[in-house]
């Protein structure tokens, strides 16, 4: 029996409208280097990965350039499928279609935002040996620490939410490839790959990820990425 192989998947189609910068989020500069190099980078460095797939829009202007500068040129292990959609969902399951025949239903994929460049091999590592043997799968993920509160229609406080067993959902989210792609082929109104997961009814496993493994969304983000980048936060 082989042995089930690890596979990269970004999803980087889309254009960050948050951000308010000149050029889709991804490709935003931060500690000297595009975001998105920054995530492909992380998987490139673990040996555990096979192979990482990159999935952007059909008219992407910027990811030749982007990989052409940076350490990641002429990598065999490397590849960019030009099959992004107009939603997460889309970009992740075109470009599951796209890898179809360098996959095989039981290997395991990671989608991973471009939008967070913290990850490092050490994250992935605790992921992919915390959900060994999993029938399911899972993510990485945080306990919530603050006191929540739910707002009204006016933003006052409608509720304090509890806060006990809840956790802030991060990536990677590992999933076998027949079962990430049923899923999504099956869910509508999905914003991650777990809640497709769920939507099956099964249970996805949470693993305990890392404060910087955060997602950058506003543009006083990237200041806070660089710092985790260059050991200073």
């Amino acid at each position: 029996m082989t042995p089930a192989r690890y596979f990269g998947l970004i999803p980087a189609a889309g254009i960050g409208a948050r951000m308010g910068s000149a050029i889709p989020k991804q490709y935003v500069n931060i500690a000297g280097q595009p975001m998105l190099v920054h995530a492909l980078a992380a998987f490139a460095q673990t040996p555990m990965i096979a192979h990482t797939f990159v999935v952007v829009s059909p008219d992407d202007g910027y990811v030749d350039g982007a990989l052409a500068a940076s350490a990641l040129a002429g990598r065999v292990d490397l590849s960019v499928l030009r099959v992004g959609g107009a939603t997460r969902q889309d970009s992740v399951l075109h470009g599951l279609r796209a890898m179809r025949e360098q996959v095989g239903d039981d290997d395991w994929v990671l989608v991973h935002d471009a939008a967070r460049p913290g990850l490092d091999g050490e994250l992935i590592e605790r992921l992919i040996a915390a959900l060994k043997g999993d029938e399911v799968g899972g993510l990485l993920a945080l306990p919530v620490v603050d006191t929540l509160k739910r707002a009204d229609a006016g933003q006052g406080v409608a509720e304090t939410v509890p806060r006990e067993r809840l956790w802030a959902a991060q990536t990677p989210q590992m999933f076998s490839y027949g079962l990430l792609r049923r899923a999504l082929e099956q869910a509508t109104d999905v914003t991650d790959e777990a809640s497709a997961i769920e939507a099956l009814g099964l249970v996805p496993k949470l693993v305990e990820g890392s404060t910087r493994n955060f997602k950058v969304t506003l543009p006083q983000d990237v200041a806070l990425a660089e710092l985790h980048l260059k050991g200073q936060a």
